[in-house]
């Protein structure tokens, strides 16, 4: 007696959970040595604390289009390379967003992963425009 019927759906199946793994890690719920935030603790933290400061994670077009005041833009893809703008702000706390709150996440790992303490904010800029953020060009 065998205990694989069918070998297709032990492939099947393990694909999912790899499938279900990465969706989850990528969105930050497993795995993540850092805090997530919604938008409406961002906006509070932006406007009462003094120990926080704000990457935007996005492309320049997207940063052109519409960002958060006083946001330094380091777009994702760049931001290993260019962790020297962000030495100043070592010993702050950096809220860290994108356009739905995914490249923020990878954006989080590599600041944790060199000794930043990231903020990512949930749901991104479109979070933050629905919870009242205003946009400067």
């Amino acid at each position: 007696m065998t205990l694989v019927k069918n070998p297709m759906n032990v492939l099947y199946w393990i694909a999912m959970a790899g499938l279900l793994f990465w969706f989850a890690y990528s969105k930050g719920w497993i795995l993540a040595n850092f805090e997530s935030i919604d938008a409406k603790q961002a906006i509070y933290l932006l406007e009462n604390d003094d120990n926080v400061t704000l990457l935007d994670a996005r492309t320049i077009e997207e940063y052109k289009s519409g960002h958060l005041r006083d946001a330094t833009l380091i777009p994702v893809d760049a931001l290993s390379q260019n962790l020297g703008m962000l030495k100043q702000d070592k010993d702050k706390k950096i809220i860290v967003y994108c356009r739905t709150g995914s490249r923020s996440v990878t954006a989080s790992r590599i600041l944790e992963e060199n000794g930043f303490t990231p903020l990512n904010v949930k749901g991104g800029i479109i979070q933050l425009i629905g919870a009242g953020a205003t946009l400067v060009k």
